[in-house]
């Protein structure tokens, strides 16, 4: 069975895509069999990068590991399983059995995909922002005292997704967090997010790890 890696953050610009394309290509080098999906249905940055990056290396005459990109199959209009889950389920289904890795991309917003993403991931991805205005994704903050006042609608989806493994008797999900956009100097804004993360992590149970720095 492929391990499924999911990418997942409802806030736009944190880099889930540009995650997506890095640790799915990463994978695919080391000798991997990579599937890669995208739920963002509007815009499939992912897909499209994938869809890029095949066409540079047929007009360069070059062979890259790639990863195998799908789009969504089209829903069964006879079944009686809602439209979303179904196509999801069927398109891991298709590539379950021949990948190493499923990696998906989820879109910047709470969507049914996305759900039902996070509940199949046996890691999940959250590429977050180095700042307390996207902190506010996995926690609410007291704004004078720095306190965590509890977790986000977001954090509790996926609690909610956890359960759910659990009640099936499936392994919990590995959840990392990464810091995208770090500065490369010490500032002490870097110093206080990093500390409220170490403390939520382990109020609420993920990883964090850094990501990308900032760049011109």
């Amino acid at each position: 069975m492929a391990r499924i890696i999911v990418v997942g953050n409802e806030k736009g610009g944190s880099g889930k895509s540009t995650t997506c394309m890095h640790v799915a290509t990463a994978l695919s080098r080391m000798g991997q069999k990579v599937g890669a999906l995208d739920l963002d249905l509007r815009q499939k940055s992912f897909g499209r990068y994938i869809e890029n990056r095949r066409a540079y290396m047929a007009q360069a005459g070059l062979n890259l590991p790639t990863p195998d990109y799908r789009d969504l199959p089209e829903a069964d209009p006879s079944s009686t399983e809602n439209a979303q889950d179904q196509r999801l389920t069927r398109a891991i289904e298709a590539m379950d059995a021949t990948m190493d890795y499923i990696v998906i991309d989820c879109p910047g917003s709470h969507t049914r995909l996305s759900q039902v993403a996070h509940t199949l991931a046996d890691t999940l991805i959250t590429p977050l922002n180095d700042s307390f205005v996207d902190f506010d994704l996995l926690a609410r903050v007291d704004g004078l005292t720095g306190k965590i006042k509890g977790p986000s609608i977001y954090s509790e989806m996926v609690w909610g997704a956890r359960q759910m493994r659990a009640q099936a008797k499936l392994q919990p999900i590995d959840w990392i967090v990464v810091r995208n956009r770090l500065g490369a100097q010490q500032m002490h804004n870097k110093k206080k997010v990093g500390d409220a993360l170490e403390e939520l992590s382990r109020r609420i149970g993920f990883r964090v790890l850094n990501g990308f720095s900032e760049r011109v």
